[in-house]
């Protein structure tokens, strides 16, 4: 059974009423591998949306997220300042498994319109935490000796600073594979530094990986240590 078949009898299995699904994820985007699950987004009329759960269905392994239209609309827009909606892609590029009233061609459209318009700004105060956290693990990787510490801080850089690169960009954000795939998009040559400055860390040489980690900071406005305050909550 191929991942459309997959996706449509698992729904009509799980939601006989659903009124629209989409598949989602890698498999939709052509960029499934061995290990890729199915990410089926389901809109029913009510309850017992929404819910999330991971089941397992002939040979694949599925990701089904369950709403209704509201909770649909409530979820993204809760999700888009965070500039990262993995809901709100997986409506834009994913494929409209069936459409029962229209709902579905309302919310693909709905949802593609918001991702071309791009995410909201990001805050200074959000830029200046990424710089002061960014700063910090510096500072870490260059007093450390241990390779333990250094493999954990350099992967934590790399991760932190892809994001910076992308809110600065005005780019949507991503996590784990998301995270590389956004920035291949957006600073395609940011993702072969990285790796290449990762690889140099492991074996001793952090120089190529403070380097990038630097540039990007600089479009952020550089190094923050001295003069970064936070009040705290009561």
């Amino acid at each position: 059974m191929d991942a459309i078949e997959a996706a449509r009898a698992v729904v009509e299995e799980q939601h006989p009423e659903a009124r629209t699904a989409f598949l989602g994820g890698s498999v939709a985007t052509g960029r499934g591998t061995a290990t890729s699950d199915l990410d089926v987004v389901v809109l029913l009329h009510g309850a017992p949306a929404p819910y999330r759960e991971s089941l397992q269905y002939a040979d694949w392994p599925v990701e089904m997220f369950v709403h209704t239209e509201a909770t649909w609309r409530a979820y993204i827009e809760r999700e888009l300042p965070t500039r990262r909606s993995p809901l709100l892609w997986m409506c834009a590029d994913g494929l409209l498994l069936f459409d029962t009233d229209g709902l579905g061609a309302r919310l693909a459209a709905h949802a593609r319109a918001l991702v071309a318009a791009g995410p909201p700004p990001v805050l200074a105060d959000e830029i200046d935490d990424c710089r002061y956290a960014i700063t910090d693990l510096l500072d870490d990787l260059a007093g450390s000796t241990d390779p333990s510490e250094r493999l954990f801080i350099a992967t934590e850089l790399v991760r932190r600073t892809g994001e910076l690169a992308l809110a600065v960009a005005g780019s949507w954000g991503g996590g784990g594979k998301w995270l590389a795939r956004r920035l291949e998009t957006t600073a395609p040559e940011l993702n072969a530094r990285f790796h290449h400055g990762l690889r140099e860390v492991l074996d001793g040489r952090a120089e190529p990986l403070v380097t990038v980690v630097d540039e990007v900071l600089a479009r952020a406005g550089g190094r923050l240590w001295v003069g970064y305050k936070r009040a705290g909550t009561p």
